[in-house]
């Protein structure tokens, strides 16, 4: 915690306010920041009246008073230019637009290769500001690394929803009101992994494909009904995928490229042929197939077909 007030104290940019709030911490952490709070009257130490990372933001937030709105993460550091760039590109584009910043994950034990390549997909995005594009994969926006106008974070809900991951759901609700992804290309953000932070500990975070949020936000945001609907694999996560769609009384087609599974019937729906997809007029699908290869003779497939991602087809995973 002390690397990471320090690489905030020692911004370049100096108009900040720090709102940090104690969710019932068992170490020294409170007194820590207390003493620092004492002393540098730009930092706020509040108590979580509540419990929980949602709480805690939602109480943070309605201390503020900062025109421009960010998130740091505990254990996490921040390059020593991250506001007064970040500040900069907001004030460049305007409103209705996120600035954003690539990230690099460290850890005293090293980086898995998850990580690796989680960091490595997400930053390709952040490049080009082309982060929604891929938006039903994973979360697109990095919790801890991002800056928006204050008025459009009012617009799209701040921390008012309940919904875990926040991070995720925050990030639809960016993309539902359509703000803009400001491309960048430095690295602003050093992501701390360890055995104890909340991704991996905290039960909100345990089902970490978060489908049925992903579900939810493609019915309300992407489908068409007027158009027929098609899942594209039947591994774990189709499976889930169909039973969410089936609970909401949503139609659709199976399909897959399985022999083995190609004419049987898995939750009293058929599964066709993969080639079932071109019989069918003007349709739309949810791919589920996680395969880095087979993902990519789908998508190769799909433009034979005319379809467009993010309006045709969504890669859920």
């Amino acid at each position: 915690m002390t690397e990471c007030l320090d690489s905030i104290i020692n911004q370049s940019y100096t108009n900040w306010e720090l709102l940090i709030v104690d969710d019932h911490s068992t170490d020294d952490s409170y007194a820590i920041v207390l003493a620092l709070a004492e002393m540098d009257t730009r930092i706020k130490l509040l108590k979580n009246s509540g419990h929980g990372i949602i709480e805690g933001l939602r109480l943070a937030y309605s201390e503020s008073n900062g025109s421009y709105i960010t998130r740091m993460d505990s254990d996490d550091i921040m390059h020593p230019d991250k506001l007064n760039i970040m500040l900069k590109d907001l004030q460049t584009h305007g409103k209705k637009h996120i600035a954003l910043g690539l990230v690099k994950y460290f850890s005293d034990n090293g980086i898995g290769d998850g990580y690796a390549r989680y960091e490595s997909w997400l930053n390709g995005l952040t490049l080009k500001g082309k982060n929604y594009s891929e938006i039903y994969k994973e979360c697109v926006i990095p919790s801890p690394c991002w800056m928006i106008h204050r008025e459009d974070f009012n617009f799209c809900g701040a921390f008012s929803s309940n919904r875990y991951p926040e991070d995720y759901d925050l990030t639809f609700r960016f993309y539902k009101n359509e703000i803009r992804c400001i491309p960048a290309t430095s690295v602003l953000h050093y992501w701390r992994d360890y055995s104890t932070r909340a991704s991996r500990t905290d039960d909100h975070y345990a089902e970490n494909h978060f489908l049925e949020l992903k579900v939810d936000y493609f019915l309300a945001l992407n489908y068409e009904a007027s158009r027929p609907l098609t899942i594209w694999g039947a591994g774990q996560k189709g499976k889930k995928v169909a039973q969410l769609l089936q609970k909401k009384e949503v139609p659709f087609i199976w399909i897959c490229d399985n022999p083995k599974k190609i004419g049987k019937h898995i939750y009293n729906e058929l599964l066709y042929s993969f080639e079932h997809l071109n019989t069918l007029e003007h349709p739309q699908s949810i791919v589920s197939v996680a395969n880095t290869e087979a993902q990519l003779e789908i998508k190769t497939y799909l433009k034979t077909q005319d379809m467009e991602s993010m309006v045709d087809y969504f890669f859920f995973c």
